[in-house]
């Protein structure tokens, strides 16, 4: 009896996905507590705003890398692009917010950083797809030298 030899995929692109929806649904609360909320402690609305714009953008790349894994889960450039990802949402974007909410002052200095992984990983994702793609081999003339198809 011949062995059907079972190929597992990773499991990085379905957490990617999993981890994009839940930031974007933590996104849309934060939006409405910064919305209806009274107090900043440590932060500027604008600066509030600006971390969860990024935060809802950032999670639509992480579900938009976790779907194009899917495909390619041997791309390693994909699987560091969605880590990049999540470590600029903690480390800009929720950092942000605990300052601002909860007047959370130890990881401040961790901001650029965030910010820095979100450039990277965008460079990440962008060299995932601009490596030399495998070529494609012409389809072999027919033995009569007809060449039409």
């Amino acid at each position: 009896m011949e062995h059907l030899q079972q190929t597992t995929l990773p499991r990085w692109p379905k957490g990617f996905i999993a981890m994009g929806a839940f930031m974007a649904a933590l996104s849309v609360i934060a939006s409405a507590y910064a919305s209806h909320g009274n107090s900043l402690i440590g932060s500027s609305p604008a600066m509030v705003q600006a971390s969860l714009n990024l935060l809802q953008f950032h999670s639509i790349g992480l579900i938009l890398v976790g779907m194009l894994g899917q495909s390619r889960p041997s791309e390693k450039r994909l699987l560091a692009a969605g880590v990049l990802f999540l470590l600029g949402c903690l480390m800009f974007s929720i950092n942000i917010l605990m300052r601002a909410w909860y007047d959370v002052q130890t990881f401040r200095s961790l901001v650029p950083w965030g910010g820095t992984c979100f450039i990277l990983g965008w460079l990440a994702f962008a060299l995932a797809y601009v490596r030399k793609s495998p070529q494609l081999k012409p389809p072999p003339a027919s033995e009569s030298g007809d060449q039409t198809h």
